[in-house]
């Protein structure tokens, strides 16, 4: 951005910026270079302008979410880097309503715990995930054999022109870890069909899937999520696995013991360290296997 764009933003945003942010803290493996700017949205007709400025002026933007299954790299971002908070983070349910609508920016934690008072099932396996409705429902997120998609009724989106609209479901294509959505447009909102049960049953199962992730995952080190999409009729971290690649380290960055299509940040890992233990395994399993594994999580920066 030059002097002139960034004056504009700040017209538009002022107290929501922060220049020249280091990014790592706000990414769950903790590394990552610095944004332009970081810009934490808190309304919806705000957001709509700065929306329209940025695609007006040609200025690059990513929604960073919770920064789960994501990657910034080390020379940091170019542009805005987005942050859904406020009004746009709020949950709401029509009396004897089974159905919830979540703004984009809510912690799937704070959804999951809103469900599990009011006894609405269908979201449970998602526990323990670190992300929010709108990274779920964009990325499609998946976890146990069920898709977050699966449960998307309609949803709002900010078009690059600053507009609102809604898609219905039967306008909705989403497909393995994603959504087709224009490039630009931003989800802000979804309306989640939920049935109802007991609060006691749906807090059980929300139990069980964080034992059961508990025991599966590396949750005691930084990570992005998994590494790799499964290839079709295989588990990307069983070909890791069998390519003998637990434990192998780079810098910082270690495949996990415990779940191989985890890289975990052992302490002072780089992105460099990451991306190139990425490019490691992709290569070991290819040699091995003829297979060529897709990341999973989203590589950005300069």
């Amino acid at each position: 951005m030059d002097e002139r764009q960034k004056e504009d933003l700040i017209r538009l945003c002022a107290d929501k910026l922060i220049f020249n942010c280091p990014m790592a803290k706000y990414t769950t493996m903790g590394v990552g270079g610095k944004s332009e700017a970081l810009y934490r949205a808190d309304d919806l007709d705000e957001l709509r302008l700065v929306i329209a400025f940025l695609n007006s002026e040609h200025i690059p933007y990513i929604l960073i979410g919770k920064g789960s299954n994501l990657l910034i790299k080390d020379n940091g971002l170019d542009g805005v880097a987005i942050m859904l908070r406020g009004s746009l983070s709020v949950i709401e349910r029509n009396e004897g309503d089974a159905a919830v609508v979540a703004g984009a920016g809510l912690p799937l934690v704070e959804l999951i715990g809103f469900c599990r008072n009011l006894g609405l099932a269908g979201i449970e396996c998602f526990a323990g995930i670190p992300g929010t409705v709108g990274g779920a429902v964009t990325m499609n997120a998946g976890a146990f054999g069920h898709e977050f998609g699966s449960r998307v009724e309609d949803i709002d989106i900010i078009t690059r022109q600053g507009d609102v609209i809604r898609k219905a479901r039967n306008q909705l294509i989403f497909y393995y870890r994603g959504l087709e959505i224009e490039r630009g447009q931003v989800v802000v909102r979804a309306r989640i069909n939920l049935e109802k049960d007991s609060k006691e049953a749906v807090a059980g199962r929300i139990a069980d899937y964080l034992k059961r992730r508990s025991i599966g995952q590396p949750l005691d080190f930084p990570s992005a999520g998994s590494v790799f999409k499964n290839p079709p009729d295989h588990y990307a971290g069983r070909l890791i696995e069998e390519a003998g690649l637990k434990g192998k380290k780079i810098g910082g960055a270690m495949i996990s013991e415990k779940h191989a299509n985890f890289i975990v940040n052992t302490g002072n890992a780089t992105a460099k360290d990451i991306i190139e233990l990425i490019y490691f395994a992709q290569s070991k399993v290819r040699d091995r296997t003829g297979i060529e594994l897709e990341p999973e999580i989203k590589i950005v920066g300069i």
